[in-house]
């Protein structure tokens, strides 16, 4: 499993759990554009306690550097941000996301699924998150808020980001009658949308 996401937190905001949940039985990387000195080392201290791997992108390269990326690991599930997210920097990673796609999958069928994750309260400038899969994190969702807090150094994580995740998980966990959830959308890859109604 492949997460592409624009910032250092991201990965544990909007998917920690399902990607804690995923590294418990298969390798997961989260890949992001080169930061701070302080934010990449709170980024490799998330990835970490989410049981996952951080591969640093050079911003100026991003749809080059993805397709490298999916070429060399084939991944078989991508997870980034919706293309239409509030968040500029947010749309950029998806669209070099699907920039990268077609000719990674051409040359290695792979990934078979694509997804694109929550965004800030669950909105988008298209409008709300329609969630075509919704993943139980109960079991990982104190695991997301731990590698979450990695990033309390330079983040507003207690005031803003924690509980936002809670208020989004206790939602989407509603929504399938568990304590905790995370909403995603299938997005097709050349064509074909994923049979599974799971990650």
């Amino acid at each position: 499993m492949l997460a592409v996401m624009a910032h250092p937190d991201d990965a544990e905001l909007w998917a920690g759990g399902t990607l804690a949940l995923h590294a418990r039985a298969a390798g997961v990387t989260i890949a992001v554009p080169r930061n701070t000195a302080d934010r990449m080392a709170e980024a490799a201290a998330g990835a970490r306690v989410l049981g996952a791997r951080l591969h640093v992108l050079d911003p100026e390269r991003l749809a080059v550097e993805i397709q490298e990326l999916l070429v060399d690991l084939c991944p078989e599930i991508v997870v980034t941000h919706p293309p239409a997210d509030v968040h500029p920097r947010h749309r950029r990673v998806a669209a070099a996301v699907l920039e990268a796609l077609p000719r990674a999958v051409l040359a290695t069928g792979r990934p078979r699924r694509l997804y694109t994750c929550d965004s800030y309260n669950s909105l988008t400038m298209d409008g709300p998150v329609r969630a075509t899969a919704i993943v139980d994190v109960t079991a990982t969702f104190d695991v997301k808020l731990q590698a979450l807090r990695a990033h309390g150094g330079t983040q507003p994580i207690g005031e803003e980001f924690a509980p936002m995740a809670e208020n989004l998980g206790r939602l989407w966990g509603a929504r399938i009658g568990v304590a905790y959830a995370e909403g995603f959308v299938a997005l097709p890859v050349l064509g074909r949308l994923p049979g599974a109604t799971c990650l």
